[in-house]
């Protein structure tokens, strides 16, 4: 029996098509247009073709920013994706406590960003925070305003905390979608616990799992808030990741152009790697 197409649902998609094309399309060919010129003032520019894209691929300013934004966002996947895991394990799949667990797993994520960043970095102070006073209380030399190593600590500590509820509720939603069957036939086989989560829970948690690493890594690799609020990019330039780098070019030095041509190198990077993570999750699935 062949199966019949209807192209009518394009219609349906279409306003939404347009208006990703007006809010997206539109300002990326602005930002297009300004990588590959210079201007001098009262809005007249020469052409400069990729002179911009030359000095930011050579410079050891960008080098600096994006091996730190590497380092922040594979730790972040190293911690997240685990610990998400493990605590949607844990968390009950039937009766009275399960929306009460998800609710209060979700909470996190309801917090505007700017928030998060405010909230941090007060509980973080040396002085009257809560993590600051603890720590030093317990022997450590903690001040994340002062030391990078503790300003890398907390921002990871901080970030953790917002988002590892993403990846728990999306391993959870897997986690609840396979039939109590397989858990069945598993019992009755004397698989162990390892033995059931290598075998039936971790291969039907892989779609969520991609969709759960795609996500934090976009969201990690852009994040701009929270460590600005935290931070600023310090002490130093210790935490100045990419997206905070780009901003003090375009906004603090006003270079446009060197801007626009770091936000398009900024974009082929994350598109790139997503990429990557996408074909080799679903080659792994496909074996």
């Amino acid at each position: 029996m062949n199966k019949t197409e209807n192209q009518k649902a394009w219609l349906f998609v279409l306003p939404v098509v347009l208006l990703v094309a007006f809010n997206a399309i539109i300002p990326l060919m602005t930002v297009v247009n300004y990588s590959v010129q210079e201007t001098f003032g009262d809005n007249t520019f020469f052409w400069a073709g990729v002179m911009w894209f030359e000095e930011v691929l050579n410079s050891d300013r960008f080098h600096a920013s994006l091996g730190r934004q590497m380092i922040f966002t594979f730790s972040i996947l190293a911690i997240e994706i685990p610990l998400g895991v493990l605590i949607a394990l844990t968390l009950p799949r039937k009766g009275p406590w399960v929306p009460v667990c998800l609710v209060l797993m979700a909470l996190p994520l309801l917090i505007p960003w700017n928030v998060v960043g405010a909230m941090w970095n007060i509980f973080a102070l040396p002085d009257i925070g809560l993590l600051g006073r603890t720590l030093n209380a317990l022997g450590f030399d903690y001040n994340f305003t002062r030391q990078p190593g503790d300003a890398w600590f907390t921002l990871i500590l901080m970030d953790v905390w917002h988002w590892t509820s993403l990846v728990v509720l999306l391993a959870y939603a897997g986690l609840v979608s396979i039939p109590d069957a397989y858990y069945q036939a598993a019992k009755i086989d004397g698989a162990k616990p390892f033995a059931i989560f290598r075998y039936i829970q971790l291969p039907k948690m892989k779609r969520v799992l991609t969709i759960a690493v795609l996500l934090r890594f976009m969201d990690s690799f852009m994040i701009y808030t929270e460590p600005f609020v935290l931070t600023g990019g310090g002490p130093g330039n210790s935490t100045t990741l990419l997206s905070l780098d780009l901003v003090k070019v375009a906004l603090g030095q006003f270079d446009l152009g060197p801007a626009a041509a770091m936000s398009l190198i900024y974009f082929l990077i994350i598109l790139a790697l997503s990429w990557v993570f996408y074909t080799l999750m679903m080659r792994n699935e496909a074996n």
